[in-house]
Protein backbone atom coordinates (compact mmCIF):
# COMPACT_ATOMS: atom_id res chain seq x y z
CA UNK A 1 0.00 0.00 0.00
CA UNK A 2 2.76 2.25 0.82
CA UNK A 3 4.49 1.42 -2.26
CA UNK A 4 1.19 2.48 -4.23
CA UNK A 5 0.56 5.90 -2.66
CA UNK A 6 4.78 6.59 -2.82
CA UNK A 7 4.26 5.91 -6.91
CA UNK A 8 1.12 8.20 -6.91
CA UNK A 9 2.76 11.01 -5.09
CA UNK A 10 6.11 10.60 -7.23
CA UNK A 11 3.49 10.53 -10.52
CA UNK A 12 2.05 13.97 -9.48
CA UNK A 13 5.23 15.62 -8.50
CA UNK A 14 6.84 14.74 -12.22
CA UNK A 15 8.54 18.20 -13.78
CA UNK A 16 6.40 19.93 -16.61
CA UNK A 17 8.72 18.27 -19.41
CA UNK A 18 6.86 15.07 -18.18
CA UNK A 19 3.25 16.38 -17.71
CA UNK A 20 2.30 14.63 -21.03
CA UNK A 21 3.19 11.58 -20.23
CA UNK A 22 0.95 10.92 -17.01
CA UNK A 23 -1.64 9.69 -18.14
CA UNK A 24 0.30 6.48 -19.10
CA UNK A 25 1.78 6.48 -15.47
CA UNK A 26 -1.56 6.41 -14.04
CA UNK A 27 -2.18 3.19 -16.22
CA UNK A 28 0.53 1.85 -15.51
CA UNK A 29 -0.31 2.76 -11.53
CA UNK A 30 -3.13 0.86 -11.87
CA UNK A 31 -2.00 -2.23 -13.73
CA UNK A 32 0.82 -2.51 -10.68
CA UNK A 33 -1.90 -2.01 -8.26
CA UNK A 34 -2.55 -5.42 -8.88
CA UNK A 35 0.82 -6.76 -8.05
CA UNK A 36 1.91 -7.86 -4.93
CA UNK A 37 3.59 -6.00 -2.77
CA UNK A 38 6.68 -7.75 -1.42
CA UNK A 39 8.96 -4.33 -2.48
CA UNK A 40 7.08 -1.57 -0.08
CA UNK A 41 10.60 -0.64 1.82
CA UNK A 42 12.22 -0.61 -1.54
CA UNK A 43 9.35 1.96 -3.40
CA UNK A 44 9.35 3.85 0.32
CA UNK A 45 12.94 4.00 -0.48
CA UNK A 46 12.55 5.50 -3.81
CA UNK A 47 9.45 7.58 -3.72
CA UNK A 48 11.29 10.98 -3.41
CA UNK A 49 14.26 12.17 -4.76
CA UNK A 50 17.09 13.61 -2.63
CA UNK A 51 17.25 17.03 -3.83
CA UNK A 52 13.99 19.11 -5.68
CA UNK A 53 14.17 22.44 -7.13
CA UNK A 54 12.22 25.62 -6.06
CA UNK A 55 10.18 25.09 -9.25
CA UNK A 56 9.23 21.68 -8.67
CA UNK A 57 8.19 22.36 -5.36
CA UNK A 58 6.13 24.89 -6.93
CA UNK A 59 4.47 22.23 -9.17
CA UNK A 60 3.82 20.30 -6.48
CA UNK A 61 1.91 22.42 -4.04
CA UNK A 62 0.07 23.93 -6.76
CA UNK A 63 -0.79 19.95 -7.82
CA UNK A 64 -2.33 19.06 -3.76
CA UNK A 65 -6.09 18.72 -4.02
CA UNK A 66 -5.37 16.17 -6.60
CA UNK A 67 -2.83 13.88 -5.41
CA UNK A 68 -4.89 13.63 -2.39
CA UNK A 69 -8.23 12.87 -4.50
CA UNK A 70 -6.18 10.19 -6.12
CA UNK A 71 -4.66 9.16 -2.82
CA UNK A 72 -8.35 8.79 -1.14
CA UNK A 73 -9.75 7.26 -4.12
CA UNK A 74 -6.54 4.35 -4.01
CA UNK A 75 -7.36 3.98 -0.23
CA UNK A 76 -10.70 3.33 -0.63
CA UNK A 77 -9.38 0.62 -3.70
CA UNK A 78 -7.06 -1.30 -1.66
CA UNK A 79 -9.52 -1.21 0.91
CA UNK A 80 -11.73 -2.75 -1.34
CA UNK A 81 -9.64 -5.12 -2.65
CA UNK A 82 -8.22 -6.24 0.85
CA UNK A 83 -11.72 -6.96 2.03
CA UNK A 84 -12.38 -8.85 -1.52
CA UNK A 85 -8.67 -10.92 -0.40
CA UNK A 86 -9.93 -11.58 2.95
CA UNK A 87 -13.05 -13.01 1.83
CA UNK A 88 -11.74 -14.97 -1.07
CA UNK A 89 -9.06 -16.42 1.76
CA UNK A 90 -11.14 -17.35 4.35
CA UNK A 91 -13.76 -19.06 1.58
CA UNK A 92 -10.44 -20.75 0.46
CA UNK A 93 -9.25 -22.01 3.89
CA UNK A 94 -13.03 -23.10 4.00
CA UNK A 95 -13.11 -25.00 1.45
CA UNK A 96 -10.04 -26.19 2.00
CA UNK A 97 -10.63 -27.56 5.31
CA UNK A 98 -13.87 -29.10 3.80
CA UNK A 99 -12.24 -31.36 1.13
CA UNK A 100 -10.15 -31.84 4.02
CA UNK A 101 -12.98 -33.56 5.92
CA UNK A 102 -14.17 -35.58 3.12
CA UNK A 103 -10.81 -37.02 2.28
CA UNK A 104 -9.82 -38.22 6.02
CA UNK A 105 -13.52 -39.79 5.62
CA UNK A 106 -13.39 -41.12 2.04
CA UNK A 107 -9.89 -43.20 3.61
CA UNK A 108 -11.74 -44.34 6.58
CA UNK A 109 -14.75 -45.84 4.52
CA UNK A 110 -12.06 -47.13 2.14
CA UNK A 111 -9.75 -48.44 4.88
CA UNK A 112 -13.39 -50.50 5.96
CA UNK A 113 -14.17 -51.72 2.56
CA UNK A 114 -10.59 -53.33 2.30
CA UNK A 115 -11.01 -54.73 5.18
CA UNK A 116 -14.06 -56.43 4.19
CA UNK A 117 -12.80 -57.49 1.08
CA UNK A 118 -9.71 -58.83 3.09
CA UNK A 119 -12.58 -60.75 5.23
CA UNK A 120 -14.39 -62.09 1.98
CA UNK A 121 -11.18 -63.07 0.11
CA UNK A 122 -10.08 -65.10 3.04
CA UNK A 123 -13.37 -66.64 3.55
CA UNK A 124 -13.36 -67.51 -0.18
CA UNK A 125 -9.87 -69.42 -0.06
CA UNK A 126 -10.87 -71.24 2.72
CA UNK A 127 -13.75 -72.78 0.69
CA UNK A 128 -11.57 -73.00 -2.31
CA UNK A 129 -9.12 -75.34 -0.38
CA UNK A 130 -11.58 -77.17 1.35
CA UNK A 131 -13.48 -77.86 -2.30
CA UNK A 132 -9.96 -78.74 -3.60
CA UNK A 133 -9.12 -80.79 -0.55
CA UNK A 134 -12.31 -82.82 -0.93
CA UNK A 135 -11.20 -83.13 -4.58
CA UNK A 136 -8.13 -84.46 -4.24
CA UNK A 137 -9.39 -86.95 -1.46
CA UNK A 138 -12.03 -88.28 -3.63
CA UNK A 139 -10.58 -88.14 -7.43
CA UNK A 140 -8.33 -91.38 -6.59
CA UNK A 141 -11.69 -93.07 -5.54
CA UNK A 142 -12.90 -91.95 -8.92
CA UNK A 143 -10.46 -92.59 -11.03
CA UNK A 144 -10.41 -96.12 -9.41
CA UNK A 145 -13.70 -96.33 -9.78
CA UNK A 146 -13.64 -95.79 -13.58
CA UNK A 147 -10.87 -98.09 -14.17
CA UNK A 148 -12.46 -101.06 -12.96
CA UNK A 149 -15.76 -100.09 -14.60
CA UNK A 150 -13.75 -100.10 -17.68
CA UNK A 151 -11.76 -103.00 -17.20
CA UNK A 152 -15.12 -105.18 -16.56
CA UNK A 153 -15.90 -104.45 -20.10
CA UNK A 154 -11.97 -103.94 -21.63
CA UNK A 155 -12.17 -107.85 -21.97
CA UNK A 156 -15.48 -107.93 -24.09
CA UNK A 157 -14.91 -105.05 -26.20
CA UNK A 158 -11.45 -106.43 -27.21
CA UNK A 159 -12.40 -109.43 -28.50
CA UNK A 160 -15.40 -107.49 -30.60
CA UNK A 161 -12.95 -106.04 -31.51
CA UNK A 162 -10.30 -108.62 -32.17
CA UNK A 163 -13.26 -110.45 -34.07
CA UNK A 164 -13.80 -106.96 -36.03
CA UNK A 165 -10.30 -106.72 -37.10
CA UNK A 166 -10.51 -110.40 -38.79
CA UNK A 167 -13.64 -110.12 -40.03
CA UNK A 168 -12.67 -106.77 -42.05
CA UNK A 169 -9.30 -108.92 -43.03
CA UNK A 170 -11.41 -111.29 -44.15
CA UNK A 171 -13.54 -108.84 -46.12
CA UNK A 172 -10.39 -107.02 -47.35
CA UNK A 173 -9.09 -110.12 -48.99
CA UNK A 174 -12.32 -111.02 -50.71
CA UNK A 175 -12.70 -107.82 -52.11
CA UNK A 176 -8.54 -108.03 -53.09
CA UNK A 177 -9.97 -111.26 -54.95
CA UNK A 178 -13.25 -109.89 -56.48
CA UNK A 179 -11.27 -106.71 -57.76
CA UNK A 180 -9.07 -108.81 -59.49
CA UNK A 181 -11.06 -110.85 -60.92
CA UNK A 182 -12.94 -107.84 -61.97
CA UNK A 183 -9.76 -106.34 -63.53
CA UNK A 184 -8.88 -109.28 -65.17
CA UNK A 185 -12.36 -109.67 -66.45
CA UNK A 186 -12.74 -106.01 -67.53
CA UNK A 187 -8.71 -106.52 -69.66
CA UNK A 188 -10.41 -109.97 -71.33
CA UNK A 189 -13.94 -108.39 -71.88
CA UNK A 190 -12.25 -105.20 -73.85
CA UNK A 191 -9.47 -107.72 -75.81
CA UNK A 192 -12.89 -109.34 -76.62
CA UNK A 193 -14.97 -106.33 -77.41
CA UNK A 194 -12.21 -105.29 -79.54
CA UNK A 195 -12.01 -108.97 -81.51
CA UNK A 196 -15.91 -108.65 -82.05
CA UNK A 197 -15.77 -104.84 -83.19
CA UNK A 198 -13.07 -106.23 -85.71
CA UNK A 199 -14.82 -108.88 -87.29
CA UNK A 200 -18.00 -107.13 -87.46
CA UNK A 201 -16.13 -104.37 -89.42
CA UNK A 202 -14.80 -107.41 -91.67
CA UNK A 203 -17.60 -108.69 -92.09
CA UNK A 204 -20.07 -105.90 -92.49
CA UNK A 205 -17.16 -105.18 -95.14
CA UNK A 206 -17.75 -108.55 -96.73
CA UNK A 207 -21.32 -108.31 -96.77
CA UNK A 208 -21.77 -104.96 -98.34
CA UNK A 209 -19.37 -105.85 -100.89
CA UNK A 210 -21.67 -109.51 -101.44
CA UNK A 211 -24.66 -106.74 -101.43
CA UNK A 212 -22.99 -104.65 -103.95
CA UNK A 213 -22.18 -107.05 -106.11
CA UNK A 214 -25.67 -109.24 -105.81
CA UNK A 215 -27.35 -105.50 -106.49
CA UNK A 216 -25.12 -105.16 -109.77
CA UNK A 217 -25.80 -108.67 -110.97
CA UNK A 218 -29.19 -108.35 -110.41
CA UNK A 219 -29.69 -104.62 -111.93
CA UNK A 220 -27.51 -106.66 -115.08
CA UNK A 221 -30.20 -109.21 -115.00
CA UNK A 222 -33.31 -106.90 -114.91
CA UNK A 223 -31.79 -105.05 -117.86
CA UNK A 224 -31.33 -107.68 -120.00
CA UNK A 225 -35.07 -109.23 -119.08
CA UNK A 226 -36.38 -106.46 -119.86
CA UNK A 227 -34.64 -106.23 -123.21
CA UNK A 228 -35.48 -110.17 -123.64
CA UNK A 229 -39.27 -109.17 -122.84
CA UNK A 230 -39.19 -106.38 -124.93
CA UNK A 231 -38.26 -108.46 -128.01
CA UNK A 232 -40.69 -111.42 -127.34
CA UNK A 233 -43.30 -108.76 -126.60
CA UNK A 234 -42.65 -107.50 -130.45
CA UNK A 235 -42.56 -111.10 -131.57
CA UNK A 236 -45.45 -112.28 -129.51
CA UNK A 237 -46.83 -109.32 -131.41
CA UNK A 238 -45.86 -110.29 -134.21
CA UNK A 239 -46.45 -114.36 -134.20
CA UNK A 240 -50.17 -113.33 -133.12
CA UNK A 241 -50.76 -111.03 -135.65
CA UNK A 242 -49.56 -113.48 -138.50
CA UNK A 243 -51.33 -116.80 -136.44
CA UNK A 244 -54.69 -114.98 -135.52
CA UNK A 245 -54.75 -113.83 -139.72
CA UNK A 246 -53.49 -117.91 -140.64
CA UNK A 247 -55.55 -119.24 -138.31
CA UNK A 248 -58.99 -117.08 -139.83
CA UNK A 249 -57.57 -117.85 -143.28
CA UNK A 250 -57.64 -121.51 -142.88
CA UNK A 251 -60.63 -122.10 -140.47
CA UNK A 252 -62.63 -120.30 -143.64
CA UNK A 253 -60.49 -122.38 -146.23
CA UNK A 254 -61.20 -125.71 -143.42
CA UNK A 255 -64.81 -124.47 -143.38
CA UNK A 256 -65.33 -123.86 -147.02
CA UNK A 257 -63.42 -126.83 -147.71
CA UNK A 258 -65.80 -129.04 -145.03
CA UNK A 259 -68.61 -127.46 -146.73
CA UNK A 260 -67.52 -128.05 -150.34
CA UNK A 261 -66.53 -131.91 -149.24
CA UNK A 262 -69.89 -132.27 -147.41
CA UNK A 263 -72.09 -130.53 -150.54
CA UNK A 264 -70.01 -132.69 -152.87
CA UNK A 265 -70.42 -135.82 -150.55
CA UNK A 266 -74.18 -135.17 -150.11
CA UNK A 267 -74.29 -134.85 -154.00
CA UNK A 268 -72.66 -138.05 -154.79
CA UNK A 269 -74.50 -139.97 -151.87
CA UNK A 270 -77.94 -138.77 -153.09
CA UNK A 271 -76.64 -139.94 -157.02
CA UNK A 272 -75.42 -143.17 -155.20
CA UNK A 273 -78.57 -143.40 -153.55
CA UNK A 274 -80.55 -142.34 -156.26
CA UNK A 275 -78.43 -144.71 -158.00
CA UNK A 276 -78.50 -148.15 -155.51
CA UNK A 277 -80.16 -146.85 -152.65
CA UNK A 278 -77.00 -148.87 -150.27
CA UNK A 279 -75.38 -145.92 -148.86
CA UNK A 280 -75.79 -146.67 -145.11
CA UNK A 281 -72.30 -148.54 -144.84
CA UNK A 282 -70.06 -145.70 -146.19
CA UNK A 283 -71.72 -143.31 -143.84
CA UNK A 284 -70.58 -144.74 -140.78
CA UNK A 285 -66.99 -144.20 -141.80
CA UNK A 286 -67.56 -140.99 -142.71
CA UNK A 287 -68.96 -140.02 -139.52
CA UNK A 288 -65.88 -141.73 -137.64
CA UNK A 289 -64.01 -139.82 -140.27
CA UNK A 290 -65.07 -136.37 -138.97
CA UNK A 291 -65.08 -137.56 -135.42
CA UNK A 292 -61.27 -138.32 -135.64
CA UNK A 293 -60.59 -135.16 -137.56
CA UNK A 294 -62.72 -133.44 -134.76
CA UNK A 295 -60.46 -134.99 -132.17
CA UNK A 296 -57.01 -134.35 -133.96
CA UNK A 297 -58.59 -130.22 -134.34
CA UNK A 298 -58.49 -130.51 -130.76
CA UNK A 299 -55.14 -131.78 -129.91
CA UNK A 300 -53.67 -129.49 -132.23
CA UNK A 301 -55.40 -126.54 -129.93
CA UNK A 302 -53.96 -128.12 -127.06
CA UNK A 303 -50.95 -128.14 -128.16
CA UNK A 304 -50.82 -124.69 -128.99
CA UNK A 305 -51.90 -123.79 -126.00
CA UNK A 306 -49.36 -125.30 -124.46
CA UNK A 307 -46.67 -123.57 -126.53
CA UNK A 308 -48.42 -120.44 -125.63
CA UNK A 309 -47.93 -121.30 -122.35
CA UNK A 310 -44.43 -122.43 -122.45
CA UNK A 311 -43.24 -118.86 -124.23
CA UNK A 312 -44.81 -117.16 -121.10
CA UNK A 313 -42.85 -119.18 -119.02
CA UNK A 314 -40.07 -118.12 -121.08
CA UNK A 315 -40.60 -114.76 -121.21
CA UNK A 316 -41.05 -114.57 -117.24
CA UNK A 317 -38.25 -116.46 -116.39
CA UNK A 318 -35.48 -113.07 -115.97
CA UNK A 319 -38.04 -112.25 -112.77
CA UNK A 320 -38.44 -115.76 -112.07
CA UNK A 321 -34.33 -116.28 -111.81
CA UNK A 322 -34.02 -112.82 -109.73
CA UNK A 323 -36.94 -114.52 -107.33
CA UNK A 324 -35.43 -117.65 -107.10
CA UNK A 325 -31.80 -116.03 -106.24
CA UNK A 326 -33.15 -113.78 -103.27
CA UNK A 327 -34.86 -117.04 -102.08
CA UNK A 328 -31.52 -118.46 -101.99
CA UNK A 329 -29.73 -115.25 -100.42
CA UNK A 330 -32.23 -115.09 -97.68
CA UNK A 331 -32.12 -118.84 -97.00
CA UNK A 332 -27.83 -117.55 -97.02
CA UNK A 333 -28.45 -114.85 -94.54
CA UNK A 334 -30.23 -117.05 -91.98
CA UNK A 335 -27.58 -119.88 -92.00
CA UNK A 336 -25.32 -116.99 -91.64
CA UNK A 337 -27.21 -115.92 -88.44
CA UNK A 338 -27.49 -119.13 -87.13
CA UNK A 339 -23.73 -119.91 -87.30
CA UNK A 340 -22.77 -116.30 -86.42
CA UNK A 341 -25.37 -117.19 -83.00
CA UNK A 342 -23.28 -120.22 -82.75
CA UNK A 343 -19.96 -118.65 -82.81
CA UNK A 344 -20.76 -116.09 -80.10
CA UNK A 345 -22.17 -118.96 -77.77
CA UNK A 346 -18.84 -120.56 -78.30
CA UNK A 347 -16.97 -117.87 -77.87
CA UNK A 348 -19.21 -117.01 -74.89
CA UNK A 349 -17.91 -120.68 -73.66
CA UNK A 350 -14.61 -119.75 -74.48
CA UNK A 351 -13.97 -116.83 -72.65
CA UNK A 352 -15.29 -118.35 -69.10
CA UNK A 353 -13.37 -120.99 -69.82
CA UNK A 354 -10.37 -119.15 -70.25
CA UNK A 355 -11.46 -116.40 -67.07
CA UNK A 356 -12.32 -119.68 -64.93
CA UNK A 357 -8.51 -120.75 -66.17
CA UNK A 358 -7.18 -117.50 -65.10
CA UNK A 359 -8.96 -117.32 -61.80
CA UNK A 360 -7.44 -120.83 -61.12
CA UNK A 361 -4.10 -119.78 -62.24
CA UNK A 362 -3.74 -117.08 -60.44
CA UNK A 363 -5.11 -119.00 -57.14
CA UNK A 364 -3.05 -121.12 -57.56
CA UNK A 365 0.11 -118.95 -57.72
CA UNK A 366 -0.65 -117.06 -54.64
CA UNK A 367 -1.35 -120.96 -52.91
CA UNK A 368 2.16 -121.79 -54.24
CA UNK A 369 3.69 -118.33 -52.86
CA UNK A 370 2.51 -119.08 -49.46
CA UNK A 371 3.84 -122.63 -49.63
CA UNK A 372 6.95 -121.78 -51.31
CA UNK A 373 8.84 -122.49 -47.93
CA UNK A 374 7.95 -126.27 -48.25
CA UNK A 375 9.95 -129.02 -49.89
CA UNK A 376 8.97 -132.08 -51.37
CA UNK A 377 11.60 -134.23 -52.09
CA UNK A 378 9.84 -137.39 -53.15
CA UNK A 379 7.52 -135.91 -55.57
CA UNK A 380 6.87 -135.78 -59.41
CA UNK A 381 8.14 -132.26 -59.17
CA UNK A 382 11.01 -132.24 -56.76
CA UNK A 383 13.82 -129.94 -58.24
CA UNK A 384 12.25 -129.09 -61.26
CA UNK A 385 10.94 -125.41 -62.05
CA UNK A 386 7.62 -124.86 -63.87
CA UNK A 387 7.62 -122.59 -67.47
CA UNK A 388 4.36 -120.21 -67.36
CA UNK A 389 5.24 -120.52 -71.08
CA UNK A 390 4.20 -123.92 -70.82
CA UNK A 391 1.08 -125.74 -71.98
CA UNK A 392 1.19 -128.09 -69.10
CA UNK A 393 2.03 -125.58 -66.81
CA UNK A 394 -1.61 -125.31 -65.05
CA UNK A 395 -1.92 -129.17 -64.32
CA UNK A 396 2.01 -129.76 -62.76
CA UNK A 397 1.29 -126.19 -60.83
CA UNK A 398 -2.13 -127.75 -59.51
CA UNK A 399 0.09 -131.17 -59.08
CA UNK A 400 2.63 -129.71 -57.05
CA UNK A 401 0.31 -127.69 -54.93
CA UNK A 402 -1.26 -131.00 -54.35
CA UNK A 403 1.81 -132.51 -52.83
CA UNK A 404 2.61 -129.29 -50.69
CA UNK A 405 -0.55 -129.39 -48.98
CA UNK A 406 -1.04 -132.99 -48.79
CA UNK A 407 2.70 -133.16 -46.52
CA UNK A 408 1.29 -129.79 -45.17
CA UNK A 409 -1.91 -131.71 -43.87
CA UNK A 410 0.56 -134.49 -42.36
CA UNK A 411 2.68 -132.20 -40.48
CA UNK A 412 -0.48 -130.21 -38.80
CA UNK A 413 -2.36 -133.67 -38.07
CA UNK A 414 0.24 -133.35 -34.76
CA UNK A 415 -0.90 -129.54 -34.03
CA UNK A 416 -4.23 -127.96 -32.42
CA UNK A 417 -5.31 -125.84 -35.27
CA UNK A 418 -7.32 -123.75 -33.48
CA UNK A 419 -4.48 -122.60 -31.05
CA UNK A 420 -2.48 -121.53 -34.36
CA UNK A 421 -5.00 -119.34 -35.39
CA UNK A 422 -5.39 -117.69 -32.63
CA UNK A 423 -2.08 -117.24 -31.87
CA UNK A 424 -1.37 -115.88 -35.40
CA UNK A 425 -4.33 -114.03 -35.26
CA UNK A 426 -2.96 -112.16 -32.13
CA UNK A 427 0.06 -111.60 -33.70
CA UNK A 428 -1.36 -110.26 -36.80
CA UNK A 429 -3.16 -107.59 -34.40
CA UNK A 430 -0.40 -106.51 -32.11
CA UNK A 431 1.70 -106.00 -35.47
CA UNK A 432 -0.78 -103.85 -36.55
CA UNK A 433 -0.90 -101.84 -33.41
CA UNK A 434 2.88 -101.58 -33.38
CA UNK A 435 2.94 -100.08 -37.01
CA UNK A 436 0.38 -97.75 -36.24
CA UNK A 437 2.19 -96.49 -33.02
CA UNK A 438 3.66 -93.23 -33.26
CA UNK A 439 7.96 -93.00 -33.51
CA UNK A 440 8.65 -91.60 -30.17
CA UNK A 441 6.46 -94.06 -28.31
CA UNK A 442 9.00 -96.45 -26.11
CA UNK A 443 8.50 -99.28 -24.68
CA UNK A 444 8.96 -100.35 -20.86
CA UNK A 445 11.33 -103.02 -20.01
CA UNK A 446 8.44 -105.10 -17.68
CA UNK A 447 10.57 -106.49 -14.72
CA UNK A 448 11.33 -110.59 -15.03
CA UNK A 449 9.24 -112.96 -12.99
CA UNK A 450 10.83 -113.72 -10.04
CA UNK A 451 9.67 -116.97 -7.45
CA UNK A 452 6.82 -116.40 -5.33
CA UNK A 453 7.09 -115.80 -1.10
CA UNK A 454 6.76 -118.38 0.95
CA UNK A 455 4.94 -115.28 2.84
CA UNK A 456 2.94 -114.90 -0.57
CA UNK A 457 -1.14 -113.90 0.32
CA UNK A 458 -4.04 -113.83 -1.61
CA UNK A 459 -4.04 -109.95 -1.88
CA UNK A 460 -0.71 -109.95 -4.09
CA UNK A 461 -2.29 -112.77 -5.49
CA UNK A 462 -5.08 -110.67 -6.59
CA UNK A 463 -2.64 -107.46 -6.90
CA UNK A 464 -0.53 -109.91 -9.78
CA UNK A 465 -3.87 -110.92 -11.38
CA UNK A 466 -4.74 -106.94 -12.11
CA UNK A 467 -1.04 -106.23 -13.57
CA UNK A 468 -1.70 -105.16 -17.10
CA UNK A 469 -0.44 -107.18 -19.74
CA UNK A 470 1.64 -105.75 -22.96
CA UNK A 471 -1.15 -106.04 -24.99
CA UNK A 472 -3.84 -104.29 -23.12
CA UNK A 473 -1.55 -101.43 -22.49
CA UNK A 474 -0.46 -101.04 -26.11
CA UNK A 475 -4.35 -101.07 -26.76
CA UNK A 476 -4.80 -98.50 -24.20
CA UNK A 477 -2.24 -95.85 -25.47
CA UNK A 478 -3.34 -96.65 -28.69
CA UNK A 479 -7.11 -96.08 -27.89
CA UNK A 480 -5.98 -92.77 -25.92
CA UNK A 481 -3.74 -91.19 -29.43
CA UNK A 482 -6.63 -92.13 -31.43
CA UNK A 483 -9.04 -90.19 -28.85
CA UNK A 484 -6.94 -87.20 -28.51
CA UNK A 485 -6.68 -87.39 -31.97
CA UNK A 486 -10.30 -87.00 -32.50
CA UNK A 487 -10.54 -84.55 -29.71
CA UNK A 488 -8.03 -82.10 -31.64
CA UNK A 489 -9.88 -82.56 -35.18
CA UNK A 490 -13.10 -81.53 -33.11
CA UNK A 491 -11.26 -78.76 -31.82
CA UNK A 492 -10.52 -77.43 -35.45
CA UNK A 493 -13.35 -78.02 -36.85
Amino acid sequence: MTSLLCRAVSANALPPQDQASTPSSKVKGREASGKPSHLRGKGAAQAWPPGRSKGGSFHRGAGKPSAHSQVAELHKKIQLLEGDRKAFFESSQWNIKKNQETISQLREETKALELKLLDLLKGDEKVVQAVIHEWKWEKPYLKNRTVQDESLNLENRLDSMEAEVVRTKHELEALHVVNQEALNARDIAKNQLQYLEETLVRERKKRERYISECKKRAEEKKLENERMERKTHREHLLLQSDDTIQDSLHAKEEELRQRWSMYQMEVIFGKVKDATGTAETHFAQLETLKNENEQTLVRLKQEKQQLQRELEDLKYSGEATLVSQQKLQAEAQERLKKEERRHAEAQDQLERALRAMQVAKDSLEHLASKLIHITVEDGRFAGKELDPQADNYLPNLLGLVEEKLLKLQAQLGSHDVQEMLRHIANREFLASLEGRLPEYNTRIALPLATSKDKFFDEESEEEDNEVVTRASLKIRSQKLIESHKKHRRSRRS
